[in-house]
């Protein structure tokens, strides 16, 4: 198969699909790599790295997408890459389709073989393809919500971890998921008060128990959730529901309510957000001050550290990019539950419930969109 990584198109975002590694055990597994000359460059990784590990170098994105069997790329499709999308390609990304109508539209037109990232999900429930970007966002929320906190950017002008003789910051952190718990960790180790909020109770008793006194744990309902978070100075917004809309856990009237100067950083924007007051902002433009809390919202938030963020995201996405190239379409997703629910659209059908569910579609299983 001729696998295919065009560079990211989406503002700021200098992330890369696949490192030198990778291409070279696509190689090794008997396929071609082709990849857009300086497609690495943003996340410190030279043409010349590809190339010595087997990937050939493209002029332009059209020809990677032209010459492609399987493209790999990082984030969505964006308007200008609809051209290129075609029948019979297998396009293999992260989607967040329940949040986006258009680029489900041009899928199901194009009749697109579309692979997300994040729905990907093991027996367990773990989304193994979502957990180091949620790790990379959940340490990244703590950096950018004490940014935002600052004055200058609109903020009370809190330090997290306080002073001596000064009490510190108290941050508020919706969803126990692993973006979540990681923000726990990292906020809980600057010296800030922390709650935690989660429908789960197993996700909050792991946390009591790795962080013991020094967070708060509570079970999330309406009550809980409007009293923690109009009392926070940080409110983070981690909630998921795999390949669903996030539901708005965060009224308007909570956020009117919350002290002037607060933040909120949303990790969870890029599946519509968890508040009502959350729209998508950019790295250009991150912040913005609504009901007098400052608000981050960024989509794509790794990209702000996208050497780190390109590794880790190959080491998980690798086995299931040499699964598809190596089996092909249907076989891979027929003999692989996880993979299985990875796959977003087929033959111009919604093949994921939550995605269907969002649109109000019918899930065709790909078990029938297979047979003959």
């Amino acid at each position: 198969m001729l696998v295919g990584i065009p560079k990211e198109i989406k503002e700021e975002e200098n992330r890369v699909a696949i490192t030198p590694t990778g291409v070279a055990a696509f190689v090794a597994h008997g396929h071609q790599v082709v990849i857009e000359k300086e497609a690495g460059a943003g996340s410190g990784i030279l043409d010349r790295s590809y190339e010595g590990a087997g990937a050939a170098l493209a002029d332009s994105a059209a020809e990677v997408w032209r010459r492609a069997d399987l493209v790999i790329k990082v984030k969505e499709p964006l308007a200008a890459e609809f051209p290129h999308l075609r029948e019979g390609l297998i396009l293999y990304t992260y989607l967040h389709l329940a949040a986006n109508e258009t680029v489900t539209r041009e899928l199901l037109e194009k009749k697109v073989t579309a692979v997300a990232y994040e729905t990907i999900q093991l027996d367990d429930g773990s989304l193994p393809l979502l957990t180091p970007m949620s790790e990379v966002a959940g340490r990244l929320s703590l950096q950018v919500g004490a940014w935002c906190l600052q004055a200058e950017n609109g903020g009370r002008g809190i330090l997290l971890g306080g002073a001596s003789g000064v009490r510190p910051g108290k941050v508020v952190i919706l969803g126990a998921g692993m973006s979540g718990t990681t923000a726990c960790q990292v906020a809980a180790g600057m010296g800030a008060y922390v709650s935690i909020l989660d429908i789960n109770p197993s996700k909050l008793r792991y946390v009591h128990d790795i962080l013991g006194g020094h967070v708060t744990t509570l079970m999330s309902n309406r009550a809980n959730v409007e009293e923690e978070v109009v009392d926070a100075d940080l409110v983070i917004g981690s909630v998921l529901i795999p390949g669903a809309k996030t539901p708005k856990l965060i009224t308007r009237q909570m956020v009117k309510m919350m002290k002037p100067g607060a933040a909120f950083v949303d990790i969870s924007i890029d599946q519509g957000g968890c508040a009502e007051t959350s729209r998508p902002t950019t790295h250009h433009h991150p912040i913005y001050v609504e009901e007098e809390v400052v608000h981050y919202c960024v989509t794509n938030m790794p990209a702000i550290v996208p050497h780190t963020s390109t590794y880790a995201l190959t080491n998980a996405t690798l086995s299931y990019g040499l699964a598809l190239a190596d089996k092909g379409v249907p076989r891979a997703f027929l003999e692989d539950r996880g993979l299985a629910k990875g796959l977003n659209t087929y033959k111009g059908k919604i093949t994921h419930p939550a995605v269907a569910a969002a649109f109000g579609h019918h899930a065709v299983p790909v078990e029938e969109l297979a047979k003959p």
